[in-house]
């Protein structure tokens, strides 16, 4: 059997070994959680929030950090196509001429952070990781890439937070000890069915230090879950029950308001 240990063999084990070992551990890791992992909206539904929660754990190797930490939390919800256009006038009438489709971006893109983002590290730093909504929707690919496109980015970004679907919430993280903080996640009431992503970014002295992430899902109950899956699911029988139900109104309206 020892000849199968190629000396060439050893020595890459060898490597590995080293290699293994001298590699430094993380300094500092995240346990999060959630109050809520699965949110049932209803009809009459008219927002909620989910609180975050979680701590930062260091290894007792590890010298306290000068600068204090600072926890930026970014929620995505389901991934769409998103299509931003521009109106113009052409003879009297405004007609949509150009767009721009940003593919796989978020419909919901929220993000809390313990004091202003640009305070917490530079712009590079913040586009590497694709913090700001600016940067979590040019991560997706566009149909076309020119020099117009900031222009429709900026005009998707800015009507998402007029609809209450893009968040920007400084000072939301708040620290409650020196390693324990605590953030309020808001669900509007115009909240896409799907699943929540949300990742929670430890930053000190402008540097990320690490990443921990949490999952949450948004879905109806009740009568309206049940026509929401069968329109998505089964859209002929949708279709026969809508047309159904509209004929036996229609029959019915006309027998309780019939003239003698």
């Amino acid at each position: 059997m020892s000849g199968l240990f190629h000396p060439c063999v050893r020595c890459l084990l060898g490597a590995w070994v080293f290699f293994t070992l001298a590699a430094p551990a993380a300094a500092e890791t995240l346990v999060v959680g959630l109050s809520n992992n699965d949110l049932q909206i209803t009809s009459n539904f008219t927002g909620d929030s989910i609180t975050l929660f979680g701590t930062i754990e260091r290894d007792a190797a590890t010298v306290a950090r000068r600068g204090a930490y600072d926890v930026v939390v970014v929620v995505r919800g389901p991934r769409d196509g998103i299509t931003a256009r521009e109106k113009t006038r052409v003879a009297g009438i405004w007609l949509n001429t150009q767009s721009r489709t940003f593919y796989q971006a978020p419909i919901y893109y929220a993000m809390l952070s313990t004091r202003p983002i640009q305070e917490i590290a530079t712009p590079e730093v913040l586009q590497s990781h694709g913090i700001g909504a600016r940067n979590g929707v040019l991560r997706q690919a566009a149909a076309v890439r020119d020099e117009r496109t900031d222009v429709f980015l900026n005009a998707l970004v800015r009507l998402q937070k007029q609809n209450g679907l893009f968040y920007d919430q400084p000072g939301a993280v708040e620290f409650l000890s020196n390693n324990l903080f605590v953030a309020t996640i808001p669900i509007p009431a115009t909240v896409p069915v799907g699943a929540f992503t949300a990742e929670v970014h430890l930053f000190s002295g402008g540097a990320q230090l690490t990443v921990e992430e949490a999952v949450f899902i948004v879905d109806k109950t009740g009568f309206e879950q049940f026509v929401y899956l069968l329109a998505n699911q089964r859209p002929f029988l949708y279709g026969v029950a809508s047309v159904l139900l509209a004929f036996l109104t229609g029959w019915l309206g006309g027998v309780v308001f019939r003239r003698d």
